[in-house]
């Protein structure tokens, strides 16, 4: 998501919102089999909001501050299920 931060090619755009699409898809997934409902609410929300079928257009400005909130969030959210599990 970072690398979306760059002047890329139009195609890496949409084959980030595929891969997100999916991803995000699979961890509300996760987060159901666990009965975690903010969770859920959370990654579906990001899948529909990255999904490549029918864009949001927010602006590059906005995508941008978008991406990093996002990657942060998934950065900080992995450090915090480490530490659970631990």
């Amino acid at each position: 998501m970072l690398l979306c931060l760059a002047d890329m090619p139009y195609g890496y755009y949409q084959f980030v919102r595929f891969i997100a699409l999916i991803g995000f898809a699979v961890l509300a997934y996760f987060a159901h089999e666990q009965g975690k409902k903010t969770e859920i609410v959370v990654f579906i929300t990001l899948a529909v909001l990255f999904q490549p079928l029918f864009k949001i257009a927010l602006g590059r400005t906005l995508w941008n501050i978008v991406d990093v909130i996002v990657a942060v969030g998934l950065i900080v959210s992995l450090f915090i299920k480490t530490k659970r599990d631990e």
